[in-house]
């Protein structure tokens, strides 16, 4: 799996695979010390210590811990569509949008509870921890678009875009406070978002 692709934070993007296993080995560095010791405590020095490289390998490839929060987050991306892609390979098509929206749920679920760091970082979203910007929901958004078009036999055009920024908003809104109420996520609330979101995407997508 390529550690972070498409990065647009990183000062340098890694082409020998010593290089590559680095990086790799600073962003998990990071995703460990943010469940460790939270964003504010973070530093550089703390990442090149707890990944065992010099601190110069941090700088040549961060400028800062944000860009480095930046690179898990593009990193968390990219895994969690491999992880929906996966998941709908092996559904075999059948199910339609259904199985859809439980692979896009059930698998941001899960890096929620497993993912180091993931509770902090997600795609992007809380940096400064209690942030709520909106440009990484637009990002995810454009990701399930591209991804889930042709499995769901639509056009990726704008209006499926908006089903899907509306979903993935509401999605997040909710899962946020299902973690707010218990560590591991209260199924109570989740399976109100499920609800909420089946009713929602079957009138936009059926």
């Amino acid at each position: 799996m390529k550690p972070v692709p498409h990065a647009t934070s990183l000062r340098r993007a890694p082409v020998q695979r010593r290089s590559a296993e680095r990086l790799t080995r600073i962003l998990d560095a990071c995703a460990d010390l943010l469940d460790e010791v939270g964003y504010d405590a973070l530093s550089t020095r703390a990442v090149a210590q707890r990944a065992a490289v010099p601190i110069g390998s941090v700088y040549r490839f961060f400028g800062n811990k944000r860009q480095m929060a930046d690179a898990l987050a593009q990193r968390n991306l990219e895994r969690y569509s491999e992880r929906v892609t996966q998941r709908l390979r092996q559904a075999g098509g059948d199910g339609g949008w259904r199985t859809a929206m439980d692979a896009v749920l059930d698998e941001y679920l899960e890096m929620k509870r497993t993912a180091p760091g993931f509770s902090l970082v997600d795609f992007g979203n809380q940096i400064p921890v209690g942030a709520r910007h909106t440009e990484p929901n637009h990002r995810v958004a454009d990701r399930l678009t591209e991804l889930l078009s042709g499995y769901l036999d639509r056009e990726p055009d704008e209006g499926l875009r908006r089903v899907f920024l509306v979903a993935v908003e509401t999605a997040d809104t909710l899962v946020h406070l299902a973690f707010r109420v218990a560590p591991e996520g209260d199924e109570r609330i989740i399976e109100e978002a499920r609800e909420m979101l089946r009713a929602y995407l079957a009138r936009a997508l059926d």
